[in-house]
C-alpha cells in the first residue's frame, strides 16, 4: 500500500460523512485508513482502453506505472493507532513522511493489491513490511475493503494494517535455524539418515500384544519377521555424505537401490537392533557392514536415535552412519600379521604354537604333522644371494598354501622349516598330503627357470594319550633323515657327473 500526500489534508476535511462512525474508527485496537481510490479507478479505466489486458505484466514493465496509481490514492482519515503505530503526531504529520513509511519493499505487494481490485474484486489482502517514522521495521499484515455504496467509483476504502512484527520475527528466526539445522545436515561429516520406523513400532507391539514374552527366540523361529521388519523401514531423507560414501549420483538412485546397500550380512545386527528396541532401547549403537553401489564392502559404525517427542510412535529416527571400513582393514591386516609371516603367507610360529596347544586340548584326534625343510635355501644365499633365497621361499609358500586347505594349516617356523597340521587325519591321509605337496612342487619348477624347488619332509601321526610334542619330534627325525638322503643323492649325483 502506496500513497500521495496530494490534498490530503483538505480531503481529511471535506471526507466527514454521517455513516463515519468516528468514535470506533478512533478507538479500533488496529490501524485503521480511510482512502478515496477513485483515481486509481479512472486511471484503471484509461488502461483498459488503451487495450491493456495483464495488469500484472503491465506493471511490472514500468515501475512508474505502479507509483501512478500510489499518486492517485488520497487519504481520507486515519484512527488513533495508526499514529501510535507509525509514530506520527497527526494526520499531517504522517501524510507528510509517507515516502519514509511505504518504501521499496511494498513494490511487489502493492502490485497484488492493484491486480485484485483490477481483476473486479472489492476486497484485497496482503502481507508486507512498513517503517515507523524513526526507521523500525513493521511486517504487517493488509486488508483493505470498498465500502458499501462505494463500489462504483471506490471513493471510500477501509484499509486494516495489523503489526505482524512479532509473528513474522519469530518465523524468520525459525527459517534462519531450519536453514541453520538444515545446514549442519546436509554438510556433516557422517553419513545421516532420516528415516519412520513407525510400522516397525506398530509390528513389535503387535507381537507383544500376543502374549510373546521372549523376542529373541520368536526371532529364532520366526527370521522371516526381522525381513518384513526390514522391508517396513522407511527413508525420508539422507545427506551429501550418504550419497559419497555409497557412490550414489543422487538420493532417488540411492533410494531405488536400497537393496544393494543392505544385503547379506544385514540381517543379523538388524535383529540385535530390533531385539534392542524391543528392549526399550531407542538410542543405539553397533558396528555394520554395509555395501556401496559398486558392490565394495563397508564397515560401519551405526548410531540410532528416536528424536525427542517422537518416542511414542518412532516416526522420526535419525541414523548415524561413520565409515571405519579403513580402520577395520588395518585392524584385519594387523592381526593377519601377528599370525602369518609375510615373506610366505603362511601361518608364522606362534600361531603354530597357539594351534598346537588348541589342538592339543581339544582335537580332533588323531593329529598328523609335517614337518617340511626347504632343501639348498643357504646354497642360494650364498651364491645367488638373499634375494634368491627369499624368492625361493615365496615359491614354498605357494605350494604349501595350494596343497593345505581350513581345518589344515601351514606354517613357517624356523628360517627354511615348516609345518603342516593335520587335525583329524590318519598316517594314509598324511602321506596323501605329502604326495600332494610333491606334485605341486614339481608343478612349481616348471612355472620358474632356475633353482629348483625340493622339499624334505617327514610325518608322524599321533598316538591315543601322547603329547604332540612328541609327535612333532618324530616327524622332525624323519624329516632329517629324508634330509639326509637328498643331500647323500645330490652328492652322489655330483660323484658320478665328476
Amino acid at each position: 500500500m502506496q500513497h500521495s500526500n496530494n490534498d490530503a489534508i483538505g480531503a481529511r476535511r471535506s471526507g466527514d460523512h454521517d455513516d463515519d462512525d468516528a468514535e470506533m474508527f478512533d478507538l479500533a485496537p488496529v490501524s485503521l485508513w480511510l482512502e478515496d481510490y477513485s483515481g486509481v479507478k479512472n486511471l484503471f479505466a484509461e488502461w483498459r482502453e488503451a487495450g491493456v489486458t495483464s495488469l500484472r505484466d503491465f506493471l511490472s514493465e514500468d515501475p512508474a506505472r505502479v507509483q501512478a496509481c500510489s499518486d492517485r490514492i488520497r487519504v481520507i482519515k486515519v484512527n488513533q493507532r495508526t499514529l501510535s503505530l507509525f509514530e506520527a503526531e497527526d494526520l499531517s504529520h504522517l501524510v507528510e513522511n509517507l515516502g519514509r513509511i511505504f518504501r521499496n519493499d511494498m513494490l511487489k505487494t502493492h502490485i497484488n493489491e492493484l491486480v485484485q481490485l483490477w481483476d473486479g474484486k472489492t476486497e484485497f489482502f496482503s502481507n508486507t513490511v512498513n517503517y515507523t517514522l524513526s526507521g523500525q521495521r513493521l511486517d504487517i499484515q493488509l486488508k483493505g475493503s470498498v465500502l458499501p455504496g462505494y463500489e462504483d467509483g471506490w471513493e471510500r476504502v477501509l484499509v486494516a494494517v495489523e503489526d505482524v512484527t512479532d509473528r513474522e520475527t519469530a518465523q524468520r528466526k525459525l527459517a534462519v535455524s531450519d536453514e541453520y539445522a538444515r545446514g549442519l545436515f546436509e554438510h556433516s561429516p557422517v553419513s545421516l539418515w532420516v528415516e519412520d520406523f513407525s510400522s516397525v513400532k506398530r509390528l513389535l507391539d503387535e507381537v507383544r500384544a500376543r502374549g510373546i514374552m521372549d523376542f529373541r527366540v520368536f526371532t529364532d523361529v520366526h527370521p522371516e519377521f526381522v525381513e518384513r521388519c526390514m522391508s517396513e523401514i522407511r527413508v525420508i531423507d539422507v545427506n551429501r555424505q550418504t550419497l559419497d560414501l555409497f557412490g550414489a549420483p543422487d538420493k532417488p538412485t540411492l533410494l531405488r537401490r536400497l537393496g544393494d546397500v543392505f544385503r547379506d550380512d544385514m540381517q543379523e545386527p538388524f535383529r540385535e537392533q530390533l531385539i534392542d528396541l524391543w528392549q526399550g532401547k531407542i538410542f543405539q549403537q553397533r558396528e555394520v557392514v554395509n555395501y556401496s553401489l559398486d558392490g565394495s564392502e563397508l564397515y560401519l559404525h551405526m548410531q540410532f536415535s528416536v528424536l525427542p517427542g517422537y518416542e511414542r510412535d518412532w516416526s522420526l529416527v535419525q541414523v548415524g552412519l561413520t565409515d571405519i571400513t579403513a580402520r577395520k582393514r588395518a585392524e584385519a591386516y594387523l592381526e593377519y600379521l601377528g599370525k602369518h609371516d609375510v615373506l610366505t603367507k603362511l601361518y608364522n610360529r606362534s600361531f603354530y604354537a597357539d594351534e598346537l596347544n588348541r589342538l592339543e586340548r581339544k582335537g580332533p584326534s588323531p593329529v598328523t604333522i609335517i614337518i617340511v625343510d626347504l632343501n639348498g635355501l643357504k646354497a642360494a644365499n650364498d651364491q645367488l644371494g638373499h634375494a634368491a633365497g627369499d624368492a625361493l621361499l615365496r615359491r614354498a609358500g605357494e605350494v604349501l598354501n595350494g596343497a593345505v586347505e581350513r581345518p589344515c594349516c601351514a606354517a613357517r617356523i624356523g628360517g627354511d622349516e615348516f609345518a603342516v597340521l593335520l587335525p583329524g587325519t590318519d598316517e594314509r591321509e598324511g602321506a596323501a598330503m605329502m604326495d600332494s605337496i610333491e606334485k605341486l612342487v614339481e608343478i612349481n619348477n616348471q612355472f620358474y627357470s632356475g633353482l629348483t624347488l625340493s622339499f624334505a619332509m617327514g610325518a608322524a601321526t599321533s598316538r591315543a594319550g601322547e603329547r604332540l610334542e612328541a609327535v612333532v619330534k618324530r616327524a622332525d627325525m624323519r624329516m632329517y633323515a629324508a634330509k639326509r638322503a637328498y643331500y647323500e643323492a645330490t652328492q652322489d649325483r655330483r660323484l658320478a657327473t665328476t
